[in-house]
């Protein structure tokens, strides 16, 4: 197991408890990985990694946190390539990794230094930095990590104080990645755009139960995305499960947590991430994201232990096929062009398909709870069990909306705080000079807006339901043309089809469009519908079905004199539009 693989090495640290400081190890190393370090040992490191393997180190900032403090970045590689042009220009591939964007779930920042030594000096995996770039964040909440104490994650073993779970403004930046209201998230993007990662890879401490399996790894794609990576996306999961297995781990292909809450029995349901998550988000680019998530009640030495493992065994997967892996990845962005008026799957889902598996747990009981009242599982750790439990993990589209034949129109009222969301992931759009009168388009008229009971991340989440239409529309100068013809072609969907789980309609960005904001007087209304009755033989024969077929609607005199409202001219018939229309050829 990883206790064991830790003594052997790191004996020093791990057996004999030494203080003295060695060459570039952190607070945690040096007290055997029961801390971790503030954040101004990363600036430290940074800069002394730098200083100690010039030719293969670089220490940056990509970016200011609200309370400001720098973001810290180190680019290590043995290629020559210490840039993102460099790399680009010699083809050589990218693996970005970040640690603590949860601050609480820092293993990831110990690990990634210690390995990052340990390469440089020819320790381990040797020649994995020759053939390919690691651009490696300690610590992606910066602020979140200097919100330093115990207990800031009770279900969790180690360290003996930690960072914050959120930012200094209280977002989860693991919810923010297609919205990025966050300025941590903004610099992400920002990197990310610079650089163009092959592979992405976010290090997480789970939440949840007590079971022996130490590590999960997920990839996608593998259930969605391009259809062509997703063997790619396979390859980078398993092997690497591999290796961590190779290395005495226990590491799972899901994340496990129970269907039902608290309940083992009950078993797991894999899925798809939205893109709010960063796995779920990579996939939108054509390019491989990975959540690794250790179990949160192994101890911190075994922790760490297993996350530089799953490290070193990324990059040796990287090392061995990343090259090939950039021609599939060029190769889907191609198809990506060709989307136009293809179906796309926005959203996905597990059926209730279901196989057992054998899942390594601890005895456990569930019984009534003097304390809570409900029923309470407790687990004991001295008598491991394997438990037979459903694994639901048949994956498949469960929102599929055909992409517009040539792209999205933006109207200029929204062109100004909607462009800035698309610069910020470096989505292709542009601006119109002139007037499109009376142009065919495609409409999306709400049919019903259902507003979340409470906010989420700061915004009141509207699920929407309704379809596109034909219709036309003039299109006022300074309006934006967003191609689906672009590399980032699912991105696009991901963030204008109103219907899409993580898009800015769906976040509330659009809410306004759907409130209404004029009214008719009672009285004005009753005058307007007695002359409407007088007129018009076909609206008082549906009025009548309408109240014979519909007792809610006869005895409601605000839906009744409604009826009459939203037939007349002075109704507006921009309510419930949705203001981003589809439009089927490229303006000119």
């Amino acid at each position: 197991m990883f206790a064991s693989l830790l003594a052997v090495t790191l004996p020093a640290f791990a057996q004999a408890g030494s203080i003295q400081q060695a060459p570039l190890t952190t607070v945690s190393e040096r007290s055997g990985f029961v801390e971790t370090g503030r954040y101004d040992e990363v600036i430290a490191l940074c800069d002394a990694f730098a200083a100690r393997y010039p030719d293969a180190v670089r220490c940056g900032e990509f970016g200011t946190t609200p309370e400001g403090r720098p973001m810290k970045v180190l680019v290590v590689s043995q290629s020559g390539a210490l840039t993102p042009a460099a790399a680009r220009d010699n083809g050589v591939p990218v693996t970005l990794m970040q640690g603590g964007i949860h601050a609480g779930e820092i293993d990831g920042k110990d690990a990634g230094f210690l390995a990052i030594r340990q390469m440089l000096d020819g320790e381990v995996a040797p020649g994995v930095l020759e053939s390919q770039v690691f651009v490696f964040v300690p610590v992606f909440n910066v602020d979140g990590h200097e919100r330093f104490r115990a207990w800031n994650r009770p279900n969790q073993r180690g360290p003996k104080e930690m960072g914050w779970r959120t930012t200094a403004q209280n977002y989860n930046l693991n919810r923010d990645y297609v919205k990025a209201d966050a300025p941590e998230m903004q610099a992400m993007l920002a990197l990310i755009n610079a650089w163009d990662p092959l592979v992405y890879v976010d290090l997480h401490v789970t939440n949840g139960a007590k079971f022996e399996h130490d590590i999960s790894i997920q990839v996608e794609p593998v259930n969605s995305g391009d259809p062509a990576l997703r063997a790619a996306g396979v390859a980078l999961r398993d092997g690497t499960i591999e290796h961590l297995a190779a290395h005495g781990g226990l590491p799972l292909p899901f994340y496990p947590s129970f269907v039902q809450d608290d309940n083992p029995a009950s078993g797991f349901r894999d899925g798809v991430s939205p893109p709010r998550f960063s796995h779920g988000y990579m996939q939108l680019r054509n390019r491989f994201g990975m959540l690794v998530e250790t179990h949160s009640w192994r101890e911190y030495p075994y922790r760490v232990e297993s996350t530089r493992q799953a490290m070193l065994g990324i990059l040796g997967q990287v090392a061995a096929h990343g090259r090939a892996w950039q021609a599939l990845t060029a190769a889907a962005d191609q198809r990506a062009l060709k989307l136009g008026g293809k179906p796309v799957a926005l959203s996905h889902a597990a059926s209730d398909q279901c196989r057992t598996i054998e899942f390594k747990g601890y005895a456990y009981t569930r019984t009534p709870s003097e304390v809570s009242g409900g029923t309470m599982t407790r687990y004991d750790e001295t008598r491991p069990e394997v438990w037979s439990v459903p694994l639901c993990d048949d994956i498949h589209p469960d929102l599929v909306v055909d992409a517009p034949k040539a792209g999205y129109l933006v109207p200029a009222a929204h062109a100004g705080w909607v462009g800035a969301k698309l610069d910020q992931h470096a989505v292709t759009y542009r601006r119109l000079d002139s007037v499109l009168p009376k142009t065919g388009v495609a409409a999306f008229r709400a049919n019903q807006v259902t507003l979340a009971p409470r906010s989420v991340e700061g915004h009141q989440m509207a699920t929407i339901d309704g379809d596109w239409q034909r219709e036309t529309h003039d299109i006022g100068a300074g309006a934006l043309f967003v191609p689906i013809a672009q590399p980032k072609a699912r991105l696009v969907m991901a963030m204008l089809e109103p219907r899409a789980p993580d898009s800015l309609a769906s976040w509330g960005e659009f809410n306004n469009v759907f409130e209404r904001k004029e009214y008719m007087e009672d009285y004005v209304a009753e005058e307007v519908a007695r002359d409407m009755l007088g007129k018009d033989r076909k609206l008082r024969a549906g009025f009548e079905q309408r109240l014979r077929d519909d007792p809610a609607f006869a005895a409601d005199p605000r839906a009744r004199l409604d009826f009459f409202f939203r037939r007349h001219a002075s109704w507006d018939e921009r309510y419930n539009l949705y203001p981003v229309l589809r439009i089927d050829r490229a303006p000119q």
